[in-house]
């Protein structure tokens, strides 16, 4: 049967051939390039550091790890907020053949038990000690009372029975532990230049990256990504957005595939430097170092882009010669794309779609992108990417209709960690791997995203995508934020509830939005509940937990 040119599928072949590298062969090109310029700016520790002198920290890092005995293959985790030490603790990492798991700064002690237990991990590192209310040691005591008479190097837990070497970025002195300093004092000369004389030893086909999916819905996964994953995705995004040897503000989590993917890791190829305005996202902070540093490109999240914007309104701090911001990690409405260009005096907006399980980007927006597509797509399909849309049943619809998005390339995932079936049940026989997303595709490439599937509302025998209504509330001028959940009903099957965040001092009459509301959206489509909150349930990358929302409404 000949094949319809009408129905959903692309190949978009690549310019350039992919690369076979590692990330240390990758980063040692970047030094031979840019040796003397800034790779990293921690604007809150005051550390700048260059190319070289990151690549030559980071292998005496790795010299001891190496001394530590731990042997490529191994996963070592990593746990705290944006800090040198944690991007040195993924140089390291990769650069001597192991596999860093990065794990939320906001994990409690069950959360960070699951993970290690999952990935077999044999070493963790606490980078700093404590973060605002977390204190990384206290919670890692109660999950490991082995720690109170162990040695360093010998530690044995009954519940995470892999783990031998805990080490913390600390002055103080702690039983059964490994200080983050100590370790960079151990390596010799010689140790050191051994790692560099060995980076080339490990197969960029190998693992060297675990990614916890964002656990919206529950437990996360652990998602394996390779250094030909990483490099070539790494590569490609800095193909869409402006990066030569300019300084990038990172306001996202270093443990996301949004900041190694499309921050951290592209900057190698550019000789761009990365700046950290602080630890957590602070929107005083991101201002204060968009200004101080002259940064050029704005990496965050659309709710981090909505408290930098209302911050912006008070403090009015000059933009200088910042131009582009990329948002990523959750939808973004096409009135926040409007504020950050009029408010925050950006010249561009890049949006960004893609999955921990296709090391993240799939779609992004072209350099010169018209405002239309900025505002009602998630870009353009990247290169080297087969990307299908299709129904229930499996079948390809025609371009412009909804139905789940498939995509097939050298991106897609390894595996889930030590999960088999999971893996089977993401990746089909023939190598596509189902987003979960509902997804147009566009006959030239562009995609527009409807909502998650499992976030489809059926009222009455309505299917309602809840993106639609949030994008219509948050043009509202005293909604800050809209989400959009079901709710159990006898009647209808299910009922919308609208969360809605709004400015201090505010007050929202309940029937004066719905009013809002007559005329412009469907009536089936005008929430029945409307429930104001200070803050969202939502993950370290801004994900909205819509669970928690319709758990909230329970209560």
């Amino acid at each position: 049967m000949e094949f319809n040119p009408e129905l959903s599928y692309i190949h978009e072949i690549g310019q350039k051939p992919l690369v076979y590298r590692n990330i240390g062969q990758q980063f040692d090109i970047a030094v031979k390039r840019f040796p003397n310029v800034e790779a990293i700016v921690s604007c809150h520790e005051n550390i700048r550091l260059t190319y070289t002198q990151l690549r030559d920290q980071a292998d005496r890092l790795g010299a001891a790890f190496i001394k530590l005995g731990l042997k490529s293959g191994d996963v070592i985790a990593v746990w705290g907020p944006n800090t040198i030490n944690w991007y040195l603790t993924m140089l390291a990492a990769a650069r001597t053949g192991l596999l860093l798991l990065g794990m939320n700064p906001a994990f409690q002690g069950q959360e960070i038990r699951n993970c290690l237990q999952k990935v077999d991990a044999k070493a963790i590192i606490i980078t700093p000690e404590s973060f605002k209310k977390q204190h990384y040691f206290k919670i890692l005591k109660a999950v490991i009372p082995e720690m109170e008479k162990a040695s360093p190097g010998l530690l044995k837990s009954k519940s995470i029975p892999t783990l031998r070497h805990i080490i913390v970025d600390s002055q103080q002195k702690h039983r059964s532990v490994w200080k983050f300093d100590d370790l960079m004092q151990w390596a010799e000369n010689s140790d050191i230049q051994t790692v560099k004389n060995s980076v080339h030893k490990v197969s960029p086909d190998s693992p060297c990256n675990i990614q916890l999916t964002s656990g919206t819905t529950g437990v996360p996964k652990a998602v394996v990504l390779s250094h030909f994953n990483v490099v070539n995705n790494s590569i490609e995004f800095g193909t869409r957005i402006p990066m030569n040897e300019l300084k990038l503000c990172c306001q996202i989590p270093f443990f996301h595939a949004y900041a190694l993917i499309c921050a951290l890791f592209p900057a190698y190829e550019y000789g761009s430097t990365l700046v950290l305005p602080s630890e957590g996202f602070d929107a005083d902070c991101s201002l204060n170092a968009i200004h101080n540093e002259k940064c050029v490109v704005i990496y965050g999240t659309p709710t981090m882009y909505v408290d930098l914007i209302n911050k912006q309104k008070i403090l009015n701090v000059p933009m200088g010669i910042a131009k582009y911001a990329v948002t990523a990690g959750a939808p973004c409405s096409p009135q926040l794309f409007e504020d950050i260009k009029s408010i925050l005096k950006l010249e561009k907006v890049n949006t960004l779609y893609g999955l921990s399980e296709t090391t993240a980007g799939i779609f992004i927006s072209m350099p010169d992108e018209s405002k239309d597509n900025v505002l009602n797509t998630v870009g353009r399909v990247l290169q080297h990417q087969e990307v299908r849309v299709v129904d229930s049943d499996g079948f390809l619809v025609p371009f412009g209709s909804p139905g789940e998005l498939h995509v097939r390339s050298y991106r897609n995932m390894m595996c889930y960690y030590g999960d088999e079936e999971r893996t089977r049940d993401m990746i089909t026989k023939s190598g596509w791997l189902r987003t979960g997303d509902q997804f147009i595709l566009m006959k030239d490439g562009y995609g527009i995203i409807v909502g998650r599937l499992k976030d489809l509302i059926i009222r009455g025998g309505e299917n309602i995508y809840p993106k639609e209504i949030e994008d219509f509330l948050n043009t509202h001028p005293d909604v800050l934020e809209a989400f959009v959940v079901g709710i159990p009903d006898d009647r209808m099957g299910e009922e919308l509830c609208a969360f809605i965040r709004i400015p201090e001092g505010i007050e929202v009459d309940e029937v004066k939005l719905k009013q809002f509301c007559v005329g412009k959206i469907a009536h089936f489509k005008i929430p029945k509940y409307i429930r104001v909150v200070k803050e969202f349930p939502k993950t370290a990358t801004g994900k909205i937990q819509k669970h928690k929302l319709k758990e909230l409404f329970l209560l």
